[in-house]
């Protein structure tokens, strides 16, 4: 989640006119670019992971137990780590950061994230991960569409989510040492949630953004971190839904 303040009050929502056309247009191309960004992103992510899994090398980084578990090694370590890194990087350091370097930024982590989630070929079967991934994209798509489209104002859930999202954190962070099969189904459950109401709720906050940096130098900037936004929704949203309906390899 990249660290916004909320840009709804104030919004100058209601023109005519040629003023109207023109900002209609500029949302569109912004939101384009946006999304854009997004799948670009997940497709390099996508890409960087089946072909690291198949081509062997993904043993560098990370070691299938005979339980099917992964044990990463100290590389493994940093590659799963520096994604985090880089995110607080881009969100902290947008106002020192050139629109270039944030560019290049997100494109590393993409790839940096395709190393990570690698892991994934080890664990689940390929049809199953295809299924997931296209059952993702289309309910990504349904609610980014609601997101952008809907008169109802979603700041309200901003607080209720993010909240959310902490304690989900948190409970997951204790269930790596519980090691609970019912509480990681239900975190499983709640996290699908919680990301498919981020999905309206960002996509709705990204596109109000537009009316504070249309014609300004941190319009580039502000595509980027939306695509990253989203970008996170998704994975978290496909992971979380791979848990519960993805077959496992004997």
């Amino acid at each position: 989640m990249a660290d916004w303040s909320d840009p709804r009050t104030g919004a100058p929502y209601v023109t005519a006119g040629a003023g109207a056309d023109a900002r209609d247009a500029g949302l569109r191309s912004y939101m384009l670019s946006v999304y854009n960004y997004m799948a670009s992103g997940v497709l390099l992510t996508g890409i960087v992971a089946l072909l690291f899994a198949k081509s062997g090398a993904i043993a560098v980084l990370f070691t299938e137990q005979a339980n099917g578990a992964v044990s990463p090694s100290l590389l493994g370590w940093i590659v799963m780590l520096a994604p985090l890194g880089i995110v607080l990087v881009m969100s902290f350091g947008q106002m020192r950061l050139s629109t270039p370097a944030m560019q290049a930024l997100y494109w590393v982590y993409a790839t940096v994230m395709g190393l990570s989630l690698s892991t994934i070929f080890l664990r689940y079967t390929d049809t199953s991960i295809a299924q997931v991934f296209f059952a993702t994209a289309a309910g990504f798509a349904g609610l980014s569409l609601w997101g952008y489209t809907t008169k109802r104002d979603l700041s309200g859930m901003g607080t209720f989510l993010i909240m959310g999202l902490v304690g989900l954190i948190v409970a997951s962070i204790i269930n790596l040492f519980l090691q609970s099969g019912p509480l990681s189904l239900a975190l499983s459950v709640i996290g699908v949630l919680l990301f498919a109401g981020l999905t309206a709720y960002d996509t709705q906050k990204i596109k109000s953004m537009y009316f504070y940096v249309q014609g300004s130098d941190m319009r580039g900037k502000a595509v980027v971190l939306g695509a990253l936004t989203l970008y996170l929704d998704f994975i978290n949203m496909f992971l979380f839904l791979l848990r519960l309906f993805g077959s496992q390899r004997n």
